[in-house]
């Protein structure tokens, strides 16, 4: 599936000699991710197509005359689209050859050479893991290291991710962006320090049942704990009365002081198998009992604003289970909660609506195409988040395809021979169009100008 990268600005340098020559910032999720001439970006294509030939996208051509301002544009729009074009094909983003321009572009960009560092990565309790690095690690091998730390089996590492998040003066916390595996953490996080955010572990999966494949190792049940107990102190959780008292009689009955020290035993060391055993049953239980609560697993959002079901209502949003669910405040403060279903869902777009007025931050929207009792309509959400919500939605319906082929091969063996060709037609899995980025503006921005950060970028191009 397409990465959200985007070119939001281009700057126009002159070079030592007089020559002049534009610097384009390359994001990725609406951050800045690094700053690349034509020329970089044409050598990579061709160093690409030596390897993977017409799987690579056709690369804007060249002008051997002056550029016009339309002309300007046009390009910046192509290799916009191409670096898009370029991320279908997984073949070429686990390449050496995408993974190391991605990563001399970050480290040149903010002047990081490659040295050893420290990094923390945060646990959902608030615990962290301190990690010796090298500063151009990515976070592939990042993640890899702090799980098998950990001891989690290397097969269920796909189920985990690391994500950028930021504490809020209030006690809120908000996920700010998936990393990309071949995004470098550590860079990263120095390029968005006015954020303040930091690097943590959380599952990344939409769909609750999935938690069964990964009860049988420590590590994973330990993971899957961490962040239950967090959505329940955050309430992300929307537990019923009668959920709430079982919850409570079971942490009663679990004589809970001696569980906490058992866990405690647990994270530091092997452990022995009565600590194991008691850890295991207990962490089974609870997980079992918060499994059914509503909205477990789901990724909250921060409050923003929809049109739905008229405009200027505000809304909390949280994402999971195959369904984007709004509490939404309208103009009357009456509440109304929406659920918004995968499978209504026909295509969605995010775009970038440049810098709003009186100084306020910029705003993202997110807008799906969505079938309401029979009729099609688009709904906006206006979301900082809207990438996080957009890979969200990729990643449900990445799921859900796995999963529709997953059955159609289990009913494709269990069917006699001759109604196999008559039944094919039928258990193709639905089909959804991610529309993309849409261009509105372009802007031609001043150099020196302070861009590392997602506040500053001044583009819809997303």
């Amino acid at each position: 599936m397409k990465l959200h990268f985007s070119i939001t600005a281009a700057e126009e340098l002159r070079e030592r000699r007089g020559g002049r020559y534009v610097l384009y910032s390359v994001c990725l999720e609406g951050f800045l991710l690094g700053k690349a001439r034509y020329s970089q970006l044409r050598r990579w294509d061709a160093q690409l197509r030596q390897l993977f030939g017409s799987a690579v996208p056709a690369f804007p051509p060249k002008f051997y005359l002056a550029m016009t301002k339309s002309m300007a544009d046009e390009r910046r729009s192509q290799l916009e689209q191409y670096l898009q074009n370029v991320t279908l094909d997984s073949n070429i983003t686990n390449s050496d050859v995408f993974i190391g321009f991605f990563r001399k572009l970050q480290q040149d960009t903010f002047k990081i050479q490659t040295q050893k560092a420290f990094l923390d990565v945060y646990l959902a309790d608030g615990s962290n893991i301190r990690l010796d690095i090298q500063t151009s690690d990515t976070a592939e091998r990042i993640l890899e290291v702090t799980l098998c730390k950990m001891g989690l089996s290397r097969e269920l590492i796909k189920y985990f991710s690391l994500f950028f998040f930021q504490d809020h003066d209030d006690g809120a916390l908000s996920v700010v962006k998936k990393v990309a595996e071949f995004e470098l953490p550590y860079v990263s996080l120095q390029s968005m320090r006015e954020l303040h955010c930091k690097l943590g572990i959380r599952k990344w999966y939409m769909d609750p049942s999935l938690d069964t494949l990964l009860m049988d190792c420590r590590a994973s049940l330990n993971l899957l704990y961490m962040q239950a107990i967090q959505e329940v102190k955050r309430n992300w959780v929307k537990p019923t009365e009668g959920q709430m008292q079982e919850l409570e009689f079971l942490q009663k009955n679990a004589n809970k002081a001696k569980v906490q020290r058992f866990v405690i035993q647990f994270r530091k060391s092997d452990g022995n198998s009565d600590c194991w055993d008691c850890c295991c049953q207990y962490f089974l239980l609870f997980l079992e009992l918060i499994r059914e609560m509503q909205f477990y697993g789901y990724i909250r959002l921060d409050p923003c604003i929809c049109d739905y079901p008229e405009e200027g209502c505000s809304a909390d949003i949280c994402v999971g289970n195959n369904e984007i669910n709004c509490c939404i405040k309208l103009p009357t403060n009456q509440t109304e909660e929406v659920s918004f279903k995968i499978n209504r869902l026909r295509s969605w777009q995010v775009t970038f609506l440049g810098a709003a007025k009186d100084g306020e931050e910029e705003t993202l929207e997110l807008r799906f195409e969505y079938n309401d009792s029979g009729t099609w309509q688009w709904i906006i959400l206006y979301t900082k988040q809207a990438f996080l919500l957009s890979s969200c939605l990729k990643k449900m319906i990445s799921e859900q395809m796995m999963k529709a082929a997953k059955e159609a091969q289990e009913m494709e063996i269990k069917m006699p021979e001759s109604t196999k060709n008559s039944k094919k037609s039928s258990i193709r899995p639905k089909q959804v169009v991610h529309s993309g980025f849409i261009s509105r503006k372009r802007f031609l921005v001043r150099p020196n100008e302070e861009d590392c950060v997602f506040e500053k970028i001044r583009e819809e191009d997303l």
